[in-house]
């Protein structure tokens, strides 16, 4: 059984690292390697048939991880794209997460000011955009988080981290976007990406992370 699901996790992390393929295909493919290896695991061991369980469970597992829980369409490649050309030289990154959700992420120098959540001028023109984008692909649902340093305490961070998220979401709003759409949360300090011992990393650290995803129909 070992040799069995070697073989699997081989040929499906192969399958997720081939070249030349778009970003789209290289998220499929890694969701289905995980999706193959963790089938085989479960058809191995469940039961009489060994490999054949083994193999049947991958394919199975194959085909969940492939697909996901949202759908990464054309309309979502066209929203990266267009956020992409909006966010360029912002330092808001663009990216498609593992899920197939769509991310920006919203560095502190672009979104708030420290202590603060009124949203700087320099970011109306980029949600104005996205809520444009938004507008034009009504069957998205949007993720709003909000994010600290580890400045102060939670009493202070984590309705911050919240309003933040929250100012956010009522700006798309004015422009259109159904709040119905839209749900917020704040994380506070609980989820540093960088080292809150220096004024960089603090300034990394007070972000407002933005997911877009569509549900698989």
């Amino acid at each position: 059984m070992k040799k069995i699901i070697g073989s699997l996790a081989a040929i499906a992390f192969g399958l997720a690292g081939c070249a030349n393929m778009s970003e789209t295909q290289k998220t499929t493919g890694t969701g289905a390697a995980i999706g193959a290896v963790a089938g085989g695991v479960i058809g191995a061991a469940t039961g009489d048939g060994g490999g054949k369980r083994a193999a049947t469970g991958a394919a199975i597992g194959a085909a969940v991880g492939a697909g996901g829980g949202y759908l990464w369409s054309k309309h979502m490649e066209q929203q990266k794209k267009e956020m992409e050309q909006a966010t360029q030289g912002t330092g808001v990154s663009v990216t498609q997460t593992a899920d197939n959700q769509l991310k920006l992420d919203i560095p502190s120098d672009v979104s708030f000011d420290t202590g603060r959540y009124d949203i700087k001028p320099n970011l109306q023109p980029i949600l104005d955009r996205f809520a444009t984008t938004l507008n034009q692909n009504p069957v998205t649902r949007v993720t709003i988080i909000g994010h600290t340093d580890s400045t102060g305490t939670d009493a202070i961070n984590n309705p911050l981290s919240v309003n933040r998220a929250a100012a956010t979401r009522d700006y798309l709003v004015a422009r259109g976007v159904a709040s119905n759409r839209i749900s917020i949360d704040g994380r506070g300090a609980r989820e540093p990406i960088a080292d809150n011992s220096t004024a960089d990393g603090r300034s990394k650290n007070r972000r407002v992370e933005i997911f877009v995803a569509e549900p698989a129909r």
